[in-house]
């Protein structure tokens, strides 16, 4: 399980313009890492537009903003592009790097549970630990919980 203070474990997935990325690529900044169920849906429109409207705060802390979901690369690309989303959309489809951060879990919905993605940010510092865990993000409040994480 991933711990404050920890390393944050380092991964490679491919990006909405069909890129790969890798974590680590990015020490030296630090980095907004936020796990979220699924493009285009309601509570994950409203998060990704939170950070999207608060984009000028992000870079001007010098802060790397990955989104990851287990969408894939295209329906990313739609996603980013309907919104204006000035960040990368990673594709976790096998949700491997979910596993790893330990947000894919066990849900609950109309009585049936399913496997999915507990909306979760991990806040990483420079150095490439991490240095804020914030589980079951309210989609509203995302963007000004993780600016002041990054202050």
């Amino acid at each position: 399980m991933v711990a404050e203070g920890s390393p944050a474990p380092n991964f490679t997935l491919t990006a909405d313009s069909g890129e790969a990325v890798t974590l680590s690529s990015f020490k030296g900044a630090p980095v907004a890492l936020f796990f979220y169920p699924r493009d285009d849906t309601p509570g994950c429109t409203a998060q990704a537009c939170g950070i999207r409207d608060a984009w000028g705060e992000f870079e001007g802390r010098g802060a790397v903003v990955l989104g990851v979901s287990p969408d894939s690369p295209k329906t990313h690309l739609k996603f980013r592009e309907k919104y204006g989303l000035p960040f990368t959309l990673l594709a976790d489809e096998d949700h491997a790097v979910a596993e790893q951060y330990g947000v894919w879990v066990e849900k609950s919905m109309y009585g049936k549970t399913y496997m999915g993605i507990e909306r979760s940010t991990f806040v990483i510092d420079a150095a490439g630990n991490v240095a804020k865990i914030m589980r079951r993000v309210k989609p509203a409040e995302h963007a000004a919980d993780v600016l002041a994480a990054l202050a």
